[in-house]
């Protein structure tokens, strides 16, 4: 727990999985003196109110947002332009406003828009997650040794993204800052076109006349399970996502059509030496991932934070 907390007051819209967890975390470190939070959903703020989630559940964006030193918007990208028009008249001087959408060039022109200039606006995108959803799905832990990419635009205030970025490494996260467009091309190739695939392999299966659905369940390898557990993620949010970053993930797409023409090539003609070429290669990349600490043997539920062992 900190000593004093970082913020007098934050606002949370939208309670899923991000939001909840970043509801989690903020209460038991201390990092707000008071947390206030909402989401559109009514059986939502009723569950938030039950278990706790915040100090006070707010019914609607404007109440919420009053006074607030920290707003984080939580919900869909697709969402975000409409949070940002709700809020924008009940915004006090100096208020730093952020979001966790995986998208950034199109949160940043949809919110803006509608916010004023004397407002902070720094995007940001904690990269973790689980396939689960919802204001239980959300535990503390979900950024520890995880990356959170903020995306200032140009001209933002040095003090509030360093008072952002404070805000994330106290929760475990690892804080990157880099311009909004490069974030989503790197993005477009490192999660969105892997759920793209995943999405497809597993409706694949689904479809296939010649294999039954209980043969699909029952004999599921460990690939096959992973696919699944990523294609079982948010419909909604994800639906969003490549519809806001079309440009990239059109981009990272060809590119991996291009490398499946070869990999087929290959195959029909019996080249194993191609085969055994490109995976090598892409095992030395897994390889990599797990030497720089960005996977491990523990769930992502299984890890602690320092600070929160101590209490």
């Amino acid at each position: 727990m900190t000593d004093a907390p970082l913020f007098p007051r934050v606002t949370l819209i939208g309670l899923g999985l991000i939001g909840s967890s970043l509801a989690r975390g903020i209460q038991q470190l201390g990092l707000a003196g008071e947390l206030v939070a909402t989401d559109a959903s009514p059986e939502v703020r009723a569950r938030a109110k039950e278990i706790k989630l915040a100090d006070r559940i707010a019914d609607d964006n404007a109440s919420a947002v009053t006074d607030s030193d920290l707003i984080i918007s939580c919900v869909p990208v697709g969402r975000a332009g409409d949070v940002a028009q709700s809020i924008a008249p009940h915004l006090k001087p100096g208020t730093i406003i952020s979001d966790v959408g995986s998208v950034k060039a199109s949160v940043f022109a949809a919110m803006s828009e509608h916010l004023p200039d004397n407002v902070h606006f720094i995007p940001a995108h904690p990269v973790a997650g689980t396939e689960n959803s919802g204001p239980d799905s959300g535990f503390a832990e979900l950024f520890m040794n995880r990356w959170c990419i903020l995306t200032p635009p140009d001209g933002a205030d040095a003090a509030a993204v360093e008072k952002l970025s404070a805000l994330w490494s106290a929760l475990g996260a690892n804080v990157e800052i880099m311009g909004a467009a490069h974030h989503d091309l790197v993005l477009a190739v490192t999660s969105h076109l892997p759920h793209l695939i995943a999405y497809t392999i597993v409706g694949t299966a689904d479809e296939l006349e010649d294999v039954t659905r209980s043969e699909v369940l029952k004999f599921s390898a460990g690939g096959f399970r992973d696919f699944t557990r990523i294609a079982a993620s948010d419909p909604t949010m994800w639906r969003d996502v490549f519809l806001t970053n079309k440009d990239a993930v059109l981009e990272m797409l060809g590119a991996f059509q291009e490398d499946l023409s070869k990999l087929t090539r290959a195959i029909r003609r019996g080249d194993g030496e191609t085969l055994f070429e490109h995976f090598t290669r892409t095992r030395a990349i897994r390889r990599g991932i797990v030497s720089i600490g960005q996977d491990e043997a523990a769930a992502d539920f299984g890890r602690k934070h320092a600070a929160l062992k101590k209490k």
